[in-house]
């Protein structure tokens, strides 16, 4: 089973939107073994989104990111990277397919709700930035014959 993380931005925590999207990706079978609600500091944003650092968009997305609180959950699942970023639609909301987070609730490019990992490592890494591992939760889901 493949863990990944997401993040639910300070719009979507705004925008009473964190149940929904969690919702979502219960239904789909990944399940929850962490969840935490904070806010990030310029630091943290600046270690997130490390590999943006000189593109001209990097200062505009730390001070998106550090705007409010944001919600971070770590899935776990079957093909879960690949799933959540399916689940999520294109990262501009105006070119998100309907029935995707994205697609039914985003406004934009950058109030698009929800950030996910886009690789097994990218999700390792992500995960340890804010989670250790006495945090995450390792129990089986009554249903989980079913989620195969």
């Amino acid at each position: 089973m493949e863990r990944t993380f997401v993040m639910v931005k300070p719009d979507g925590v705004g925008r009473s939107l964190v149940g929904e999207c969690l919702r979502r990706f219960e239904r789909r079978g990944l399940k929850l073994v962490a969840l935490k609600m904070q806010q990030l500091s310029v630091d943290q944003a600046h270690k997130h989104y490390g590999e943006h650092k000189g593109k001209p968009f990097f200062e505009e997305l730390v001070a998106f990111i550090t705007s409010g609180p944001v919600v971070q959950l770590v899935l776990e699942g079957r093909d879960a990277v690949a799933q959540v970023r399916k689940m999520n639609g294109a990262t501009n909301c105006l070119d998100a397919a309907g029935g995707t987070i994205r697609g039914d609730l985003g406004l934009s490019n950058q109030n698009n709700l929800v950030h996910a990992s886009d690789s097994l490592e990218t999700a390792a890494r992500e995960i340890a930035l804010y989670f250790s591992e006495d945090e995450i939760v390792v129990y089986a889901l009554p249903c989980a014959a079913w989620l195969k």
